[in-house]
């Protein structure tokens, strides 16, 4: 509805800002303003002001300020024609009066807003009875409680042809509208419409302000056509505009707002169905929505912008995942604001959130989500994952290419920042290799007979971050994550180990590949790590290995009992195992888990904690 001038000064003249900002904040005067504690900020101090002059207020400690609308949007979460609706209700003010074809035409839509409310308790209802024991069965299946269920509305269409329609003419509904509401299916070639779900399960689909708009259902025979079935476009229902559980997630993504503090069970989620959602609810991320049976539309991205300024997209972690990801990323690139942008998180390969949460429980679903990465890195991936870059023309097409991509993006100011962290990512990329004296961990030097610094490594300090072997995006995926990236923490610990110490392999390959590795990601390392070791044995870096160490007095059975492992380990040079004076360190301890001559493998999973 479109509100006039007249009407919104009407209200402003009959509802002070302080009657309004009342109603939530405690007030006192203070001059000719109002102060009170801000409704966005914790604070002990009262830095919120009210005028009713100006009918504005101001908090200084967020920044925002606004007038009477602004204040019922930003603390109750409601849209602009909500906002007038409450405040002229607290005025006692009515609404304008709409024409008569206007009137008319909601009058309608609130007639098919009680017909699609009304199959909902149906299906809720048929869930709950005998004859919805099939869905029940399922939905156990699944790990959904009946608390789950109850809270989502979920309902099961029976197999019968005509149950839903019946039940609705009971009810006096006409055939037309049912057809109109998207339940019934008809046309010239169908005699007698009937109903449209049949023997599934059934998701009720809410819009913004929580009124049931559609439903969707999930077959439970096998040889359907359409595993998932939503309603059809209906006056109501638009699949594009809106997304599944979208009132519930608006909501928590306001409160969450509302406290202050940035924790992910408030983040806006996205992910690819329904029982995704719901998993995703369960396991705390209650600003979780999804798609309806669609890619991401501009229209559902920017209803997630207005819940959350980086709302965070989940998606497989394979190839198919990966292109859903770049497509979304074209989709949001000419889009992005100041402010506005967003996450990509990928899941384990094989994995959805659902089987994610069952197995790995809440914190896997966090380690995902704190690797989410921004929108900027997953554009430079892509665009320089394509092959190496060794000519100038090669290097010429790359900065061809993002010089094009980032062209789309409409808002100016952001154009110009993308483009100037690209071409700082570039400078980087085709900076020719520093061979020179380095600072930092390596600047230790002794003077050469001729003068010359020469470079010696000192250990690092307590503290201090020697080298690190693996690379960020092995320290962002999941064997690093280990258990809970539902990776058995085992498998992941061996692998860290060969990949750091690359001489265990050539020593012990036989003993890798005899070992049973369980999730389909380490399975996959460790081939190609052994594959690497059989076809380039002759290649492996033979300084990696650790000398011997010198007779240092000891007997050889102290002498064997420095580990393996800590041979040569990551940022310090490789060293004698003498003995030093006093109780033996960590060093020392730590040898009493492995001996020569017992497989590396076993001591890596008992030796570490």
């Amino acid at each position: 509805m479109r509100f006039s001038p007249q009407f919104l000064d009407e209200l402003r003249a009959r509802l002070p800002a302080s009657e309004v900002v009342g109603r939530r904040v405690k007030l006192r005067k203070a001059g000719r303003e109002w102060k009170g504690l801000s409704p966005f900020n914790k604070e002990k101090t009262p830095s919120f002001f009210v005028n009713d002059q100006k009918a504005m207020w101001f908090d200084f400690s967020s920044g925002k300020n606004g007038n009477i609308f602004d204040f019922v949007m930003q603390t109750e979460g409601v849209s602009f024609p909500e906002a007038v609706e409450r405040l002229a209700a607290q005025a006692g003010v009515p609404l304008p009066v709409m024409t008569r074809e206007a009137q008319a035409y909601e009058e309608h839509r609130k007639t098919l807003h009680d017909i699609v409310e009304l199959a909902a308790k149906f299906f809720e209802a048929n869930l709950a009875s005998r004859a919805g024991a099939r869905g029940r069965g399922y939905l156990a299946d699944r790990g959904l409680t009946p608390a789950t269920q109850l809270k989502f509305r979920l309902g099961y269409a029976s197999a019968e042809q005509y149950a839903l329609k019946e039940h609705l003419g009971a009810a006096k509904i006409p055939v037309e509208d049912m057809v109109e509401a998207g339940l019934l299916v008809s046309g010239e070639d169908i005699a007698v419409p009937y109903d449209r779900f049949r023997d599934r399960v059934m998701f009720p689909i809410s819009d913004w302000r929580g009124r049931v708009i559609a439903v969707g259902g999930r077959a439970l025979e096998k040889d359907v056509s359409a595993k998932y079935l939503n309603s059809p476009e209906t006056p109501l229902f638009h699949k594009g505009a809106t997304l599944y559980n979208i009132a519930a997630a608006r909501a928590a993504a306001h409160n969450a707002g509302k406290s202050g503090v940035d924790n992910l069970s408030g983040r806006v989620i996205a992910v690819e169905g329904y029982i995704d959602v719901i998993a995703m609810v369960t396991a705390g991320y209650e600003a979780t929505v999804a798609p309806l049976g669609t890619a991401l539309t501009a229209d559902q991205l920017a209803l997630m912008w207005r819940m959350a300024d980086e709302p965070i997209l989940c998606f497989d972690g394979d190839a198919a995942g990966r292109r859903a990801a770049y497509r979304a990323l074209d989709l949001a690139l000419p889009l992005v604001k100041p402010g506005k942008s967003l996450k990509f998180a990928a899941l384990p390969d094989g994995q959805d959130p659902d089987d994610l949460v069952r197995s790995g429980g809440r914190e896997a679903v966090e380690d995902v989500l704190s690797a989410a990465r921004p929108l900027a890195d997953m554009l430079w991936t892509r665009e320089s994952e394509a092959g190496s870059f060794q000519t100038p023309e090669r290097r010429a097409a790359l900065e061809a290419r993002l010089a094009e991509v980032t062209g789309t993006i409409i808002d100016e100011t952001v154009r110009r920042y993308y483009r100037e962290e690209f071409s700082a990512r570039l400078r980087r990329l085709f900076a020719p290799a520093d061979i020179g004296p380095r600072r930092g961990p390596w600047n230790d030097q002794a003077r050469r007979p001729g003068g010359a610094a020469r470079q010696f490594p000192r250990r690092p300090a307590f503290g201090e971050q020697g080298y690190i072997a693996t690379s960020p995006h092995l320290a962002a995926g999941p064997l690093h994550r280990g258990h809970r990236a539902a990776i058995p923490r085992r498998e992941a610990l061996i692998l860290q180990a060969a990949l750091n110490h690359p001489w265990l392999l050539h020593d012990r390959m036989e003993e890798l590949a005899e070992t049973e590795f369980r999730h389909a990601d380490t399975k996959k390392l460790k081939s190609a790590l052994i594959d690497i070791v059989a076809h380039r044995s002759g290649t492996m870096p033979a300084t990696k290995r650790a000398p011997t160490p010198a007779p240092t007095g000891r007997s050889s059975k102290q002498s064997s009992r420095v580990p393996a492992l800590m041979m040569f380990s990551a940022g310090s040079s490789a060293r004698s195992p003498r003995r030093r004076s006093g109780a033996p360190g960590r060093r020392r301890r730590r040898a009493m888990f492995c001996r020569p001559g017992n497989s590396f493998l076993p001591c890596i999973g008992n030796g570490i904690p």
